[in-house]
């Protein structure tokens, strides 16, 4: 390990094998299914976790404990780090930022902790930024800077087929236009500030898939840039998308495509479809 160490969550949603390849430690949220938790991550919708979802009932989430940053934060100093860079999903959205922080006041080395603002690839892009950063051997206060920075430039856009759950949870800005119109119509989601927020409504998951098309190449602007596309239980419809990206984004530098976890699945449903544009 080198002398800054990396931590995110699991949220992040990095593909299998690269948060190891890049020597990103991760801190897992929890998934609550009635009587029944796990920590988030590969194979956890298995098992009770399954039958509880088949059974039509909703998960929740709780944040990582203190104790479990504590002890990445411990780990990392004795692996030789001398300092360590935490970057979290927005605090806007889960307490997880909070307990990193509670953590870092009692670490045996500096702990700089970030908001990335987002969730999902949009914060395993901020992640990767920051473990590029210390690879290249920076100090922990510029990893820090280059995480904030990156995360500032991210759009970040999905679909799901009903804000219901993100209501449910508080994680979605009031939304605009007449009552009951979601009942009717897909909504386009986009992270504002932190928050999910509405962009507007589309009738089909094809209609939405095209449009998320659009919005990322609109925001890429011709711009190099790293893609991600994200989803949930939509392997298929993923996979083109990120072929429609690589032809409306031809100056792409890293493309990413992979599933979401329980811990997103449990606040958007099942059949969400997102993409992420990071301009380098």
């Amino acid at each position: 390990m080198g002398r800054t160490a990396v931590v995110t969550d699991s949220t992040a949603g990095l593909p299998s094998g690269l948060a190891e390849s890049r020597s990103i430690m991760i801190v897992p949220l929890r998934v609550l299914a009635g009587s029944h938790t796990a920590d988030d991550g590969p194979g956890v919708l298995s098992g009770p976790l399954a039958e509880y979802l088949s059974s039509g009932e909703r998960l929740t989430t709780a944040r990582p404990s203190p104790a479990r940053f504590a002890a990445a934060y411990a780990a990392a100093a004795e692996a030789g780090a001398a300092e360590v860079v935490s970057v979290h999903l927005s605090g806007e959205l889960s307490g997880t930022l909070s307990s990193a922080e509670l953590a870092a006041a009692e670490a045996p080395v500096p702990v700089h902790v970030v908001d990335s603002r987002s969730i999902g690839m949009g914060l395993g892009i901020t992640a990767l930024t920051a473990a590029a950063a210390a690879a290249a051997g920076l100090p922990g206060a510029a990893v820090a800077a280059a995480a904030r920075l990156r995360a500032e430039r991210l759009g970040s856009f999905l679909a799901v087929d009903s804000p219901d759950q993100l209501r449910a949870g508080g994680r979605l800005s009031p939304l605009a236009g007449p009552a009951g119109a979601v009942l009717t119509a897909r909504p386009l989601l986009t992270m504002r500030s932190g928050r999910i927020s509405m962009l507007e409504r589309v009738r089909t998951r094809s209609a939405a898939a095209e449009r998320l098309a659009e919005l990322a190449a609109q925001f890429a602007a011709g711009r190099p840039a790293d893609i991600a596309v994200q989803h949930i239980g939509q392997a298929s419809r993923a996979a083109e998308l990120a072929g429609q990206l690589a032809a409306a984004i031809p100056l792409a530098r890293h493309r990413y495509l992979t599933e979401a976890g329980a811990a997103i699945l449990a606040h958007t449903g099942p059949g969400m479809l997102g993409v992420v544009v990071a301009p380098c």
